[in-house]
């Protein structure tokens, strides 16, 4: 995923929500425990952690217990130390205080919870980038990195590209916020885009993506970023040994299912942005103004678009609105047909009482065929007829919209198939059309009728333009 690359824009739960989220997740609030528990006795090593005596006061002190307590105490003051709910007072003595950050919790704005949230994401996301060492440590208690094929930039670019992966997946318009299969996503990163029946080879770097990211994901979900089925364990047995119970093996969800939260979109997004990547969130455009919505939604799905005009129309009157609309929707330039697409879409959002703005622009020539739309579909008495010319000029401005919304789709197919059935001598007529689009408009007909008779007039018919407009 390159920063140049497009990202859908995604629909963000409110600060407070995400805030009182973050406050609620495991992993934050064991953190801020741990700091309000920390006093003149507590102690650390040289790297901020607690010192091995007082891991048991810790685990007791989160109410923890089982194989994991010392671990999950151990990171949860890690968290506290790294996002600044405890700050060490003297390195050599090994002292603590409360840190600045702690009365944030409590006292501080949704924004400054987040950014402590933030905070003790990207702790958790640093950990999860280190290999398990357990296996590493020689007879003096040491680690023995020399033993170790591990490169610490490349894990964490390949968790990156994961996670941007996942943010792509979940963030969709259809699905928002369905799981992904965990052989899907590893996928997502491992096997060529060109490469048709993957490898053997593949296949296994595939299998090993699923095991790094099953621990990964793991340790992801108490901190609130996704929320993970983990991989079933009887996958992972030796083959000689019988499984406990009959297992389904056409049941994809036994290898694993992770979506990000809502918490966990906002952080990646927070991340993406951070890392130069343009990522845009519903209600972004809202304070701005006509141009910015109508350029904004142009390449948006049909949802979020709307979602998107709803907000912005929500802050305005719906006179002064459809005036400010109408006036960003002229133009000549190439993304000008897009725009009063969005215009005319934002416009059917609008009231009664926009009329009088419609009225307006009645004999503009880019304006008044859609100004006429609207007044007919909102039952408006005394709406003049529109000329030939304005008709084959919005028919132009029309299908140039959609092609640069949809491309080549179905759904612009059977709309070019409509117009040369109604309109007898459509070609014709068409080619005069003073519009920066006709030539560009007749092409795309000449490629998507499937009558190679008509495709054959729609293309004689773009040359006839593309001469007039001196081409």
């Amino acid at each position: 995923m390159s920063d140049s690359s497009p990202l859908p824009p995604v629909r963000l739960h409110t600060e407070a929500e995400l805030a009182r989220d973050a406050l609620s997740t495991p992993l934050l609030s064991r953190a801020a425990r741990l700091a309000r528990w920390a006093g003149p006795d507590t102690r650390v090593d040289a790297g901020g952690g607690l010192v091995d005596e007082q891991l048991p006061a810790a685990v007791e002190a989160l109410g923890l217990s089982g194989d994991d307590a010392a671990a999950d105490a151990s990171e949860a003051w890690r968290v506290a130390v790294d996002a600044g709910l405890v700050e060490v007072v003297d390195e050599e003595e090994g002292t603590v205080t409360a840190g600045e950050d702690l009365a944030l919790l409590t006292s501080g704005s949704p924004q400054d919870v987040l950014a402590v949230w933030l905070s003790a994401l990207e702790t958790v996301l640093a950990d999860a980038s280190v290999p398990d060492l357990d296996g590493l440590v020689d007879e003096e208690g040491e680690v023995d990195l020399s033993a170790l094929d591990w490169d610490p930039e490349g894990e964490a670019e390949f968790l990156d590209g994961v996670l941007g992966n996942l943010y792509l997946l979940t963030a969709g318009e259809d699905t928002p916020g369905a799981p992904v299969p965990l052989p899907a996503l590893a996928a997502s990163v491992i096997v060529p885009s060109d490469m048709g029946e993957p490898t053997n080879d593949v296949l296994e770097q595939v299998s090993d993506a699923m095991m790094r990211l099953d621990d990964q994901f793991r340790m992801l979900e108490p901190v609130g970023f996704v929320v993970y089925q983990p991989v079933d364990e009887a996958l992972m047995a030796d083959a000689d040994e019988e499984p406990a119970a009959p297992v389904d093996d056409t049941d994809v969800s036994r290898y694993g299912m992770v979506r990000l939260t809502p918490l966990g979109l906002y952080g990646m997004r927070a991340r993406l942005m951070e890392a130069g990547f343009e990522a845009p969130a519903v209600g972004d455009l809202a304070d701005k103004g006509a141009d910015a919505l109508l350029d904004g939604t142009a390449e948006f799905p049909p949802g979020a678009a709307q979602a998107e005009t709803e907000q912005w129309l929500e802050r305005r009157e719906s006179l002064a609105a459809a005036r400010e609309l109408l006036a960003a929707a002229r133009g000549s330039d190439a993304g000008a047909p897009l725009r009063r697409l969005r215009c005319q879409q934002a416009l059917s959002l609008v009231g009664a009482s926009a009329e009088p703005a419609l009225r307006e622009v009645l004999d503009d020539a880019e304006l008044g065929g859609l100004a006429r739309v609207w007044l007919t579909e909102h039952g408006a008495a005394d709406v003049p007829a529109p000329s030939e010319a304005m008709v084959y000029w919005l028919t132009i401005d029309t299908v140039a919209a959609q092609l640069a919304a949809e491309g080549n789709s179905e759904e612009l197919r059977a709309l070019v198939e409509g117009l040369a059935q109604q309109h007898g001598g459509f070609f014709e007529a068409v080619w005069r059309v003073d519009h920066p689009s006709t030539a560009d408009v007749l092409e795309a007909m000449g490629r998507l009728h499937p009558d190679k008779k008509v495709a054959k007039e729609a293309r004689k018919a773009a040359f006839k333009a593309r001469s007039q407009q001196g081409g």
